[in-house]
């Protein structure tokens, strides 16, 4: 391996390459595809066609953190995300909470958007030569199969592009947002061919208790808002450009899940959505009685996916090397490869990680589980807000939230509402990753963080 930049006593420096195109598209390539492309299978189910409104109600709560991301943005541009954040408004301990959040929600969402990878590789496979990847080598052990291959193979494609260079990555990301916008575009078109008044004619048959179940499961997908601010020490005058790609990506990926949701809704009966696999493609076969449009969009889809998890694992990697650059993770994770200006040995370790969640665990309980990781992160985030303007009122700030200090109070709020709508066993999954991680804090991070190392040295001089 290449020399490497970061001693053991410093941290690594990343170089500052990514301006307000590129930083928007990591945003929105975060968001659109896990959303869409297969999370409806299992949120229509649970609150029939107003599944529409459990996708507002998430981007709601997600917007009113997203204002919050944007302020904590400009005042603290580093890498990390809430995590430095929390790091920065309220120390240590309330930063490993945050850690244990981002870890679980980013490490677990980049396996579940890799699972539904699969579906519609299968689905493409189908339409172009009647092929299909043996059950076996498709799916997680307790849905009949030994390994999700697929999956596995798409993170390892994704680590070596993160490997190349950020910078590289940014501009394929960008790339591929486009080709999937355009995608999801030309479902619309062909969809609202297929609207049936009669399929929204029992609009909500689970009542509010369903909608708001249903926005818990989509949650998830709101991950990509949290992305941008992971790139924090990559990004070209941070102060203005981390705020403005946060809400252009909020934006965009509203207008389009809202968008698609309803033509997807109207154009099939709810009961067909349960375990549909590659259900838009689907859609619009049915639709058009062509194999065709479910070929372009499979396609897309595999882009788009593709996107998706390049992000969440770039992502992944940048806040262990926060984390490292702190003492409170192992040196390993901030060192930077001098050639290639990424962390290399950062990339291969969480991709081993991820590879295995993503071949042996099913893709409900995975986006469960990062929804939860997501909302705790965001109702840190909007407690950070409050904290830093008393803490700290006097650092420029490039955004600040309009409507202070009823904004952060109702993104906690809602954040909330959604949790409390999660099953049991995943809030005890949760509480169990935190316990962990926590263990590992105060058995091995409080004695080699930063912070230690500058009170002793305090104290000894």
């Amino acid at each position: 391996m290449a020399a490497e930049t970061g001693a053991d006593t410093g941290g690594g420096q990343l170089s500052r390459s990514i301006g307000l195109f590129q930083l928007s598209t990591i945003g929105i390539g975060a968001v659109i595809g896990t959303g869409i492309f297969f999370v409806l299978s299992q949120a229509v189910p649970m609150a029939g066609p107003a599944v529409v409104w459990s996708f507002v109600i998430a981007a709601v709560v997600a917007g009113l953190t997203a204002v919050c991301y944007a302020e904590l943005a400009s005042a603290v541009p580093v890498s990390g995300s809430s995590y430095s954040y929390a790091y920065a408004t309220m120390g240590e301990l309330a930063a490993m909470v945050v850690a244990a959040c981002l870890l679980l929600e980013y490490g677990v969402s980049t396996a579940a958007v890799a699972v539904g990878w699969s579906q519609y590789l299968n689905q493409l496979l189908d339409n172009l030569f009647g092929l299909r990847l043996p059950e076996l080598l498709a799916s997680a052990p307790n849905e009949g199969g030994i390994v999700n291959l697929p999956a596995v193979v798409l993170v390892a494609l994704c680590a070596l592009l993160l490997i190349r260079g950020t910078s590289e990555s940014a501009r394929v990301n960008a790339t591929m947002v486009m080709i999937k916008i355009a995608v999801l575009a030309l479902f619309v078109v062909l969809g609202i061919a297929g609207w049936k008044a009669d399929n929204l004619a029992n609009f909500a048959p689970y009542g509010l208790a369903g909608v708001i179940g249903a926005s818990g499961v989509i949650f998830f997908t709101f991950v990509g808002l949290d992305a941008v601010s992971t790139a924090g020490e990559e990004v070209k005058n941070p102060r203005r450009t981390m705020p403005l790609a946060i809400l252009i990506a909020l934006g965009a990926v509203t207008a389009v899940y809202v968008l698609v949701a309803v033509v997807a809704v109207a154009a099939q009966p709810s009961a067909r959505f349960k375990d549909q696999e590659a259900g838009l493609a689907a859609i619009l076969q049915n639709i058009v009685g062509a194999s065709w449009p479910g070929t372009v969009l499979a396609a897309g889809a595999i882009i788009s996916i593709f996107s998706v998890t390049l992000v969440t694992l770039y992502g992944q990697t940048r806040i262990l090397f926060a984390m490292s650059r702190d003492g409170l993770a192992p040196k390993v994770f901030r060192r930077v490869n001098a050639r290639t200006v990424t962390p290399v040995r950062n990339t291969l370790i969480v991709s081993v990680a991820v590879a295995v969640l993503a071949g042996l665990i099913p893709i409900d309980f995975l986006s469960e589980m990062t929804s939860i990781g997501t909302l705790v992160a965001f109702i840190v985030v909007s407690i950070g807000v409050i904290v830093l303007r008393f803490t700290a009122p006097d650092l420029p700030r490039g955004f600040k939230v309009p409507g202070y200090p009823v904004t952060p109070v109702l993104s906690v709020l809602g954040c909330l509402v959604i949790i409390r709508n999660l099953r049991p066993v995943t809030i005890l999954a949760f509480v169990v990753w935190t316990a962990v991680v926590l263990v590992w804090y105060f058995s091995w991070g409080i004695r080699h963080s930063e912070l230690a190392k500058a009170e002793r040295d305090e104290v000894s001089s």
